[in-house]
């Protein structure tokens, strides 16, 4: 199985062609692709969510099906306007 390189920067817009988690698409850029063992054809990201003006909202580890993310296009968002992320807890080990 082919799959479709995913990049750290790159903007994906994710619906549920990439997972059924995403009944209400959501785009997100990409911080970096995380290389823990996963389905064949899956595949984990750490991302930022942005909302509709390419601002990120909060930041995610995802799993999803390259193959049915998009590319997108933002706008690039001038440093001075830029807003903290919510930073929520992460928990690791079981």
């Amino acid at each position: 199985m082919t799959t479709r390189k995913v990049h750290p920067s790159e903007v994906l817009l994710l619906t549920r062609a990439a997972s059924p988690q995403f009944f209400r698409p959501i785009t997100v850029r990409v911080i970096r692709v995380l290389d823990w063992i996963m389905y064949d054809g899956w595949l984990w990201i750490d991302a930022y969510q942005l909302g509709p003006d390419g601002m990120a909202l909060a930041r995610r580890s995802l799993y999803f099906m390259p193959e049915g993310a998009q590319e997108v296009e933002v706008p690039a968002v001038a440093p001075e306007s830029r807003r903290p992320v919510r930073r929520d807890p992460v928990r690791v080990g079981g």
